[in-house]
């Protein structure tokens, strides 16, 4: 498949675009600073910026199969970047007529009465921007969505086993990454939303099992 993704100089996003490689896709990997995109074979950088107007975003992302939306402000641009940048994306993808869409979100995006868990309440105005966001997702367009909610990142090794819906409190990105990418095998997680943790379970068959 050829890939759009957004936000590909973040953390998650190198190691998305490393596993989205090995599966064999091509990837385009939109970013404001493409100088930072991680140099692969089968990677093609092209800029991009949350701030555009949707007309330039529709004619950056083009004709791909499927696309991502892993960038994130880390709290210095949330309504442009996390909300209205996400927002404008998708509405992009719908006018180029691109179904599959993945969306990077937060634990517990979708219900305000979970934030006041432990490691939540200091990210509010975040979740606050991911809420508006995946909303619109779900409420607003026709795309084949899979938002997945990941509990704290870590920048420890991955271990390459999950919990799928529970209610773990942290992940190695390097798994986050590989759930990412594991979503597009397995239709069965469209049009659905999926908190993810470290675990003890193969990433394959806790998607399978969805």
């Amino acid at each position: 498949m050829k890939i759009f993704v957004v936000g590909s100089t973040g953390r998650v996003a190198e190691h998305l675009i490393k596993d989205l490689v090995s599966d064999g896709h091509e990837v385009v990997a939109g970013a404001r600073k493409i100088e930072r995109v991680i140099e692969l074979e089968h990677v093609t950088p092209v800029h991009f910026d949350l701030h555009d107007d949707v007309d330039e975003m529709t004619q950056s992302i083009k004709d791909v199969d499927a696309v991502y939306f892993v960038a994130g402000s880390r709290g210095k641009d949330l309504l442009q970047t996390d909300a209205f940048g996400a927002v404008k994306v998708m509405q992009a993808a719908e006018k180029n007529g691109i179904k599959r869409f993945i969306m990077l979100s937060s634990m517990f995006s979708l219900e305000p009465q979970e934030w006041h868990r432990e490691g939540l309440a200091d990210l509010t105005d975040y979740n606050i921007a991911k809420f508006f966001a995946d909303n619109y997702l779900i409420s607003n367009t026709k795309l084949d969505y899979t938002i997945l909610q990941p509990a704290s990142l870590t920048e420890e090794e991955g271990t390459g086993k999950v919990s799928i819906n529970g209610s773990g409190k942290q992940n190695a990105i390097s798994n986050v990454a590989q759930v990412l990418a594991a979503l597009l095998k397995h239709d069965n997680t469209i049009k659905k939303v999926i908190r993810m943790s470290d675990g003890d379970q193969n990433i394959d068959d806790a998607l399978t099992e969805l």
